[in-house]
């Protein structure tokens, strides 16, 4: 399986939290927190469409006015996603800005933005990102994003985001019945993850076909699942949701702020570290754990640290002081 969902720490493991994920094929992408943005492009800020906050503090939420400056002017529309709070931080960053020439553009960029607790305001360019009301769920198209309300020093929220179903396209069958690839593949695809009737008419290059006729093109397998925490303390309620929530992610990035010998450390901050990261992990029963967010302490430590996680995450470790 071609996997769907392609992400990349933006500052590695060391800096600020954000996790950019493409979407093959679809020209959108998903941001898990909002850290330093520096590193990302400005084709790949203009490609997020989505974006998943834990909190809102200043190492996971400074990048939003890089994600705003790109974004002016373009017709476009941003999903948030994040803890209580959320709706108050982006209308206090937005009322930052003077926004007395939006008269002059045709673009209407709007941010959509929900939290955990129930509450949804919308904020567009036109009205001066005045707060307006939001009354529709949030949704990903084709995808499904459950989360974890857990707690740091305050709320922190985890997350799982995955496919439904993963169809994939015979390459070579398109090349045996002479259909060249190409948008209407998308398509396709849709209708299948939807559960159109057999009778339902698709699109194909020259023409149309009822969907009966394209089913052999395609084949149907379980969706990829990639789950994200971070900030957050090491305590028996927050390992068992974060393991419920990443339940046989097929990547999981989870944080390890601290080296397992710094535990009393981790739990006075309210962390984790590479020893409880490997130990939440081998529980979910994740396929692959890529852990991040390490202190700046342990600069030039790094395969040390991941070391430590994936002695935890591979091997049943014996009894030893839990934090928490």
């Amino acid at each position: 399986m071609r996997p769907t969902l392609h992400p990349r720490l933006a500052n590695g493991r060391f800096g600020d939290p954000a996790l950019f994920v493409e979407m093959l094929h679809r020209r959108e992408a998903v941001l898990f927190d909002l850290g330093d943005l520096a590193s990302l492009s400005a084709r790949d800020l203009l490609h997020v469409e989505t974006v998943c906050i834990s909190h809102m503090h200043i190492d996971h939420f400074i990048g939003f006015d890089a994600l705003l400056r790109v974004n002016v002017g373009r017709e476009k529309r941003i999903r948030m996603i994040g803890p209580d709070g959320l709706i108050d931080a982006v209308g206090h960053k937005l009322r930052g800005y003077t926004w007395d020439l939006v008269n002059k553009y045709a673009e209407e960029l709007c941010f959509d933005v929900w939290e955990t607790g129930g509450a949804a305001a919308r904020f567009r360019f036109k009205t001066g990102f005045a707060r307006e009301p939001l009354d529709q769920p949030f949704a990903i198209p084709g995808m499904t994003l459950d989360w974890a309300v857990l707690e740091h020093h305050g709320p922190s929220v985890g997350y799982a985001l995955a496919e439904p179903l993963h169809v994939n396209v015979w390459r070579n069958r398109l090349e045996e019945r002479g259909l060249a690839p190409g948008q209407w593949l998308q398509t396709l695809k849709g209708a299948v993850r939807d559960g159109c009737a057999d009778d339902a008419r698709l699109p194909v290059p020259g023409g149309e076909a009822p969907l009966r006729e394209l089913r052999d093109l395609v084949s149907v397998e379980p969706g990829q699942k990639l789950a994200y925490a971070t900030d957050v303390a090491d305590t028996p309620a927050n390992r068992a949701a974060i393991a419920d929530l990443a339940r046989g992610a097929d990547l999981f990035f989870l944080e390890a702020r601290f080296a397992a010998a710094d535990f009393a450390l981790a739990r006075d901050r309210a962390h984790l570290t590479t020893r409880a990261a490997g130990e939440i992990a081998r529980a979910a029963g994740v396929r692959r754990l890529e852990s991040f967010h390490f202190s700046p302490r342990y600069d030039g430590a790094e395969q040390a640290m991941l070391a430590e996680v994936n002695a935890a995450f591979r091997v049943a470790p014996p009894d030893r002081p839990r934090i928490g």
